[in-house]
């Protein structure tokens, strides 16, 4: 397939870049020789975090967070997005203490995923943070969220009940408790 004037070796043309995403189009060769055009957004990646308060009954430390796009206010776990040259360890740090206000002593892989490859190349690297102790948050002036310790039993509740939402904090939620790191 040639490549067309205005796009990369690779038929990835950039068609806004954001403050931290661009939104991309796509040249691919179809059967028969025609070529079709995809966009999607192109995003640096981002970390979740299952933050885990130990004691007679585990919980979780949630926290309630304004979503703009919906508009609405959304149980979550805490997360975000990587900054340049930031491994994703380092950036689960920061966005634990960051949104919840805590600092863990462990932090440890889950696993990654990609969160919708239908629109995004979005990575997302999921972590469990133990041995928590309350430091302080240090929200950006943009976030507006809570935080919510709840029993885990009753964060894989809201799953069930549709009160929880989001489906990266859903399907971390879940992992954890299929895993045994929760209990249901």
């Amino acid at each position: 397939m040639e490549t067309p004037a205005n796009c990369n070796a690779d038929g990835r043309r950039v068609l806004f870049r954001g403050a931290k995403f661009d939104f991309v189009e796509l040249s691919i060769a179809a059967p028969g020789g025609a070529t079709l055009k995809r966009q999607y957004v192109q995003h640096p990646g981002a970390v979740i975090i299952l933050p885990i308060l130990e004691g007679p009954e585990p919980s979780v430390v949630l926290i309630r967070n304004r979503r703009h796009a919906i508009p609405a206010d959304l149980y979550e776990l805490p997360a975000g997005t990587l900054e340049k040259g930031e491994e994703p360890l380092s950036c689960a740090a920061r966005e634990l203490r960051e949104e919840t206000g805590y600092s863990a002593a462990t932090i440890s892989s889950l696993g990654w995923f990609y969160t919708s490859p239908g629109l995004s190349d979005e990575k997302m690297w999921a972590f469990v943070a133990r041995g928590l102790t309350p430091v302080g948050q240090a929200l950006e002036p943009d976030e507006h969220l809570t935080v919510h310790p709840t029993a885990s039993a009753r964060a894989l509740e809201m799953i069930r009940s549709g009160e929880m939402v989001d489906a990266k904090s859903m399907l971390t939620l879940l992992w954890a408790s299929r895993l045994g790191l929760i209990p249901a």
